[in-house]
């Protein structure tokens, strides 16, 4: 599969998320298909298509040219699969609260970054994209068990990390939650 599309405008995710925000408050069956077919219109517009996945109840979004004829998507196959977008559904209610955990996130992640360099700082934007993605929290906030699941199947699962970044894994998010402790979102 080839990547020909560009990024999906974070204006046309946050719109994504609201749509099917409202789609799932809906009491009306109609209302629901209305909000559903909104957001699908407007992500075919940028070739992208969206799924929830029900596991862990998370909007996916994703170029059309990943699917195969069978609507499957292999990621192996994609060559930049950073082009995919995930946003939990299940966390605080997206807008204003995600834009600034998202921010608060992403500071933590630069100043990682600047203060060690990589692959310390691609960890900490990875973790940063967990945070945010999978539960709409600040780093600092994450418990033990999701700073586990960071550890054991996101990063290896979406972030392809290097040998090195694996070497050196605890020490990166050691610098995220340091950071994150001196930067506490208000």
């Amino acid at each position: 599969m080839t990547d020909s599309v560009s990024e999906l405008p974070a204006d046309v995710i946050e719109e994504a998320e609201r749509l099917t925000r409202l789609a799932r408050r809906a009491v009306d069956g109609k209302e629901a298909a209305a909000y559903r077919t909104e957001r699908d219109e407007m992500l075919t517009e940028y070739g992208y298509t969206a799924r929830i996945r029900e596991d862990d109840d998370t909007l996916v979004c994703y170029p059309e040219e990943w699917v195969d004829d069978e609507g499957t998507v292999y990621p192996s196959e994609i060559e930049n699969v950073d082009r995919g977008v995930e946003r939990s559904l299940s966390g605080p209610g997206g807008g204003d609260d995600w834009d600034a955990i998202e921010e608060h996130n992403r500071e933590i992640a630069e100043a990682v970054a600047d203060d060690h360099s990589d692959p310390h700082g691609e960890t900490a934007h990875a973790l940063a994209d967990f945070a945010g993605n999978h539960y709409a929290k600040p780093i600092g906030d994450l418990t033990e068990s999701e700073l586990a699941e960071f550890r054991e199947e996101y990063l290896p699962r979406n972030g392809w990390p290097n040998d090195e970044q694996l070497e050196v894994l605890s020490l990166s998010v050691e610098y995220a939650l340091e950071k994150a402790d001196g930067d506490r979102l208000q």
